[in-house]
């Protein structure tokens, strides 16, 4: 076949025009707030001319999916969606890019984010991943029930209170539940809220010697603390519950109380969304008096894995969805009630956003409470809130989950279920060197 002159030159510019053409892959986690972002990415798209390709995972399958893709140095992802337990521990290990170009943009203005918020996610000085947004953990309730039950909630409740009014809230004939709380296996999920809680209660994971701690009062008092809760006063099934299902519980009225990431205070506040809407208050996370609240502290954040082709590319579709442009976008698009939160000093200086968030003040007062690297009330040789900051923990935090919401199941008792995470705690720590 001879090809003529305009066959060729229109070939030679397809070609020019295809190997011209960028297209990130991004791995993301399927909350609303990273819906949201997909959904706006046009935006992005229209500005640079860069095509985006989403990988929308729920928690547990996207945490697996990016730790053995950037493992193996596999190259699937341009950008992924990590927090603060991967940031440091994957930036020490030569995984991640570093955003100097980020760091280095005046427009960018890095010193505008929240201190705990950049530290949690840099390593030796540098910025390694940039927070799409922040988050504590706090209480949110229905204040028509609270009233109810003839109950007043405090700005700062024990856990004794929690109780008293979780079950003083529950309605089985109405299917309300007068709490609802993590069920779902996996260190980010179940042990989120577990070792945070654990946290007020006096428990540790580890004593300063790497010894697991899952065979004292203080994890027995906590383990039989939440499944009591649970059977008097949370939803059936609450075993298979992550942060998405107790989220839609709660929007449809089925919940008196949800302790969770203070992210989701838009969500459950937002009359598109939420039946319960005008009905919503909260609370800081509970404690029992020794000095200690069960809150966590955490960022979803976007990160550059060394694999990627296309780093320049990657660093500026960071910046896009990290910025303050970003948050000006959402606020004109959705209202400012539903910007990302937790990540800059700017927001919650802005009164537009003090005005239409009454969740403000308490969501930045949770964050800076949080101290990663004094979690608990006795010592320990780790830092992290709601997480311990070694590479292991990850595989660890999962299979103790994998235990406790068994016990929440009902197929193991609480006292098994402890005897089985002090035991495989103990081999997989001495495995890996920790113990002598």
């Amino acid at each position: 076949m001879k090809l003529t002159p305009i066959f060729v030159g229109a070939l030679t510019l397809a070609l020019v025009g295809s190997a011209s053409a960028e297209t990130l892959t991004i791995a993301t986690v399927n909350n609303g707030d990273m819906i949201r972002m997909q959904g706006l990415s046009s935006a992005f798209t229209e500005e640079t001319g860069i095509d985006l390709n989403w990988v929308v995972l729920e928690e547990n399958t996207l945490r697996q999916n990016v730790t053995t893709d950037i493992a193996t140095n596999g190259g699937q992802y341009d950008v992924m969606t990590i927090g603060t337990y991967e940031a440091p521990i994957w930036a020490k290990q030569g995984w991640l890019a570093p955003l100097d170009g980020l760091t280095s943009d005046p427009e960018y203005d890095v010193d505008d984010l929240l201190p705990p918020i950049r530290e949690g996610l840099s390593y030796e000085g540098k910025l390694y991943a940039a927070p799409f947004y922040g988050e504590s953990s706090f209480i949110m309730y229905r204040k028509d029930l609270m009233e109810k039950a003839g109950l007043e909630m405090p700005d700062a409740p024990t856990w004794e209170f929690i109780g008293e009014a979780a079950r003083a809230m529950t309605d089985r004939a109405n299917d309300i539940n007068g709490i609802c709380l993590r069920g779902k296996a996996g260190w980010g999920e179940n042990m989120a809220f577990l070792t945070a809680m654990s946290n007020s209660f006096g428990a540790r994971w580890f004593d300063e010697n790497w010894k697991p701690q899952f065979d004292t009062p203080e994890w027995k008092n906590t383990l039989d603390t939440y499944l009591s809760l649970m059977a008097d006063a949370g939803p059936s099934g609450a075993s298979s519950n992550g942060f998405n299902e107790n989220l839609t519980l709660f929007q449809q009225g089925k919940c008196g109380m949800w302790i969770d990431a203070t992210v989701a205070a838009s969500f459950v506040t937002n009359p598109e969304d939420s039946t319960v809407a005008d009905q919503v208050g909260f609370a800081l996370a509970p404690d029992n008096g020794l000095g200690k609240r069960g809150n966590w502290l955490w960022a979803w954040s976007l990160a550059i894995p060394n694999s990627s082709q296309q780093k320049d590319a990657a660093e500026k579709f960071i910046k896009w969805a990290t910025d303050k442009d970003y948050l000006a976008l959402v606020a004109e698009k959705e209202g400012w009630a539903n910007v990302p939160p937790g990540t800059r000093t700017s927001l919650y200086e802005n009164p537009e956003y003090q005005a239409a968030a009454p969740f403000a003040k308490m969501t930045l007062d949770a964050i800076n409470s949080a101290n990663p690297s004094e979690p608990t009330v006795k010592p320990v040789p780790y830092t992290g809130v709601q997480f311990v900051a070694i590479p292991e923990f990850a595989g660890i935090g999962t299979n103790v989950g994998q235990l406790f919401s068994a016990a929440l199941a009902g197929q193991m008792s609480a006292d098994d279920a402890l005897a089985q995470a002090q035991d495989a705690t103990t081999r997989d720590m001495t495995r890996a060197g920790y113990i002598k």
